[in-house]
């Protein structure tokens, strides 16, 4: 990852880390939002210039001691910290190679065995892989169900789709800033197309949020079935390191249960294996 990413990141986490919060007392009118640098330096008990030469992208090799100091200097969270050791080579080892393309049988065979329960696999730059017959009917409103950030951005569906659209779409901008780490060759081209195309898409990418997925509640609205709250869980494929199994189900006994089930209902019979669902190699 270039160091330019690195400093990126820290001038605008420096940015929202507000001076009360970080027990910083100052006096008067500041000239800038956030910390400064030299108090960052401070709270990380780092050189100053050292820590300018970061966010210039003049030093590229910060020590694990140093990232940890920054990491409490700007309070990161669990994901943000992984991410910043991440975009500095101070990482775990892990699989930097992008996510396979292709799902295994196997996996689409225990997402078909799983009716009720609308199943996806997304990879880093939330690709939509694969679909089962209940997730192809919930999804159907999109005019095409090929990647989560294109479908929250850039299809007019889904400001009606996803009822609590601005979480959504911080949400989205959040997982997707996890694939910066990774350095993911298709990540450049899918952030510009998301830029051209959503003013808002450029103001959350540019506020470097990162978080992986939550067990948050979705709250979508369907046009056939109405009002919907899914809760999901999301899998890493051990298998495929990347890819994720995404699961959504709604409570039992709850109106969004009798909804879903309704839906699957009305696509029961539309759902063809070979030729509905869509992916990236096809």
């Amino acid at each position: 990852m270039s160091s330019g990413e690195l400093g990126a990141f820290l001038r605008a986490r420096r940015a929202q880390r507000s001076p009360g919060d970080a027990g910083v007392v100052h006096s008067g009118r500041r000239k800038v939002a956030g910390l400064r640098r030299e108090e960052v330096a401070v709270l990380a008990d780092v050189n100053v210039d050292y820590y300018t030469r970061l966010e210039q992208g003049r030093e590229t090799r910060p020590s694990a001691h140093v990232l940890d100091a920054l990491c409490r200097a700007l309070d990161l969270d669990a994901d943000a910290r992984e991410h910043l050791h991440r975009l500095a080579g101070t990482a775990p080892p892990g699989t930097p190679d992008p996510a396979p393309a292709v799902v295994s049988p196997q996996l689409r065979q225990l997402m078909d065995g799983s009716p009720r329960t609308p199943a996806f696999v997304l990879n880093r730059t939330l690709d939509v892989l694969a679909t089962n017959a209940l997730a192809d009917a919930l999804f159907a409103p999109f005019d095409r169900a090929d990647n989560y950030a294109r479908m929250t951005f850039l299809d007019p569906a889904g400001r009606h789709f996803y009822a609590q659209w601005e979480w959504t779409a911080q949400a989205v901008v959040a997982n997707l800033r996890v694939a910066a780490g990774y350095a993911d060759p298709a990540l450049p081209g899918l952030v510009a197309e998301l830029s051209a195309g959503s003013e808002r898409f450029r103001a959350l990418w540019d506020s470097h949020s990162v978080r992986g997925k939550t067990g948050d509640p979705k709250h979508l609205h369907h046009p056939e079935v109405g009002p919907l709250t899914l809760i999901y869980q999301a899998f890493d494929v051990r298998s495929a390191p990347g890819q994720q199994l995404i699961l959504y189900h709604a409570e039992h006994g709850t109106p969004s249960a009798d909804a879903l089930a309704l839906l699957s209902s009305l696509h029961r019979t539309a759902h063809d294996t070979a030729g509905k669902r869509w992916s990236p190699a096809e």
